[in-house]
């Protein structure tokens, strides 16, 4: 499957950005979807993620009620609408998705990643 995400920008501190990200290929319901991020000096860590053979979705602790990861399967696109951004959410931002049937936390278990898309909140 193939990745490609969009929609980061400059955003004050408070405002919303909705990413996303288009597959090709198989269709992504055959994989756990996810979003992560990597700020500059720190290692990349899952924000998001979605399944729908084991049916689920995880938030990271620091973004549970602000962000909220959604599809369109029919499009094949996966979402991160994202509010109440605060300065700290700044980093570049990644699709990915593994073959595992449950949502693991390492990015080492991610088999595919679409290119990053930039994020960055001013206070």
């Amino acid at each position: 499957v193939q990745l490609q995400a969009f929609g980061g920008g400059l955003v004050q501190a408070g405002g919303s950005l909705r990413l996303s990200c288009a597959a090709s290929g198989r269709s992504f319901s055959n994989y756990v979807m996810a979003w992560f991020r990597q700020a500059p000096g720190k290692e990349r860590e899952l924000v998001a993620a979605i399944s729908w053979v084991v049916t689920g979705t995880y938030y990271a602790d620091s973004v549970k009620g602000r962000f909220t990861i959604s599809s369109d399967n029919a499009k094949n696109t996966l979402y991160l609408q994202m509010n109440s951004l605060k300065p700290e959410d700044t980093a570049v931002y990644y699709c990915a998705a593994s073959r595992n049937l449950h949502i693991l936390t390492p990015a080492s278990q991610y088999d595919y990643w679409g290119q990053g898309t930039q994020v960055t909140v001013s206070s």
